[in-house]
């Protein structure tokens, strides 16, 4: 496989075979996003997706059970051109059991049920979208492109075309002055789209971004590990879902913390309690040990 620039894939695609279909994100707005800051979006040319694909090894064709399309932005592709895709996937790859992207609310809104519901039968499976907040003045100060009705909206439709979703929200996005705010809005938003899934991670400042920018000319506080471990509790209690693998054990966190809601949900406010009780026990990750 040919890749261009950096490809970044969510933490549970490691196994997956990366198939980069579009290049960058056609949301490259986020204040905080450097993912994608040298690489404006643009539509991988199909020729150069299915050459990729037939020239595989049929040792490697026979193994590949997960397929994951890059970059941030596959759902901006045509229905057509995903459905060509898809169909390449299926005929390439005999043990294939599962695909999924990347999405935001944007590409969902614009679609229409039909085309969502073809796509999905066509085999896109699972959508990772990125709700950063549940808090629309979080959202604006961060340019995010789209308010918290429209993600709950597209989330819906995507949930009625028979998606799966992982959503994920970023803890300190909203400083230390909105902290509380940000953390129960997003719990709220969260119960409202209902996914299968939830992901959060802690904000990292990168270089090149807005956000760093604003961090340097002191218009923006990042908050310390403990207010963000608030945070994480404050989200999870005011989360209420119908059943989720809920998960705050990516890289960029001070604190691992997980499990199934809403059966595990005690448990978890409880273990957060216990840490932010009594923080001077427990080990949370050195500054130095946080990746994206």
């Amino acid at each position: 496989m040919r890749y261009y620039g950096a490809v970044i894939r969510p933490p549970s695609e490691a196994s997956s075979l990366i198939v980069q279909v579009t290049y960058g994100c056609s949301n490259a707005s986020c204040d905080f996003c450097s993912t994608y800051l040298d690489k404006p979006f643009a539509v991988r040319p199909a020729h150069e997706v299915q050459r990729d694909l037939t020239g595989l090894p049929e040792s490697i064709k026979e193994r590949v059970r997960r397929v994951f399309l890059a970059d941030g932005d596959a759902l901006a592709l045509s229905r057509r051109r995903l459905d060509d895709v898809l169909g390449l996937l299926r005929r390439e790859l005999p043990a294939l059991e599962r695909v999924s992207c990347y999405a935001n609310a944007r590409n969902l809104l614009t679609k229409s049920p039909d085309d969502l519901r073809a796509i999905r039968r066509a085999g896109l499976e699972l959508l990772y979208l990125g709700l950063e907040s549940g808090d629309d003045d979080t959202l604006a100060a961060i340019h995010k492109g789209v308010s918290v009705a429209e993600q709950i909206e597209g989330c819906a439709k995507a949930t009625a075309a028979g998606f799966d979703l992982s959503v994920t929200a970023i803890l300190g996005l909203a400083g230390a002055e909105r902290s509380s705010v940000h953390a129960t809005a997003t719990g709220e938003a969260l119960s409202a789209i209902d996914p299968q899934y939830i992901g959060v991670l802690s904000l990292m400042v990168e270089p090149g971004t807005r956000t760093e920018a604003l961090v340097r000319s002191g218009e923006f506080v990042v908050p310390d590990a403990l207010t963000m471990l608030r945070e994480l509790r404050e989200m999870i209690a005011a989360t209420d879902v119908t059943d989720a693998l809920f998960r705050s054990n990516h890289a960029s966190n001070y604190l691992p913390v997980g499990g199934r809601l809403p059966q595990d949900k005690q448990a978890m406010l409880a273990a957060l309690d216990t840490v932010l009780a009594m923080p001077e026990r427990v080990r949370l990750k050195p500054e130095e040990w946080r990746l994206l």
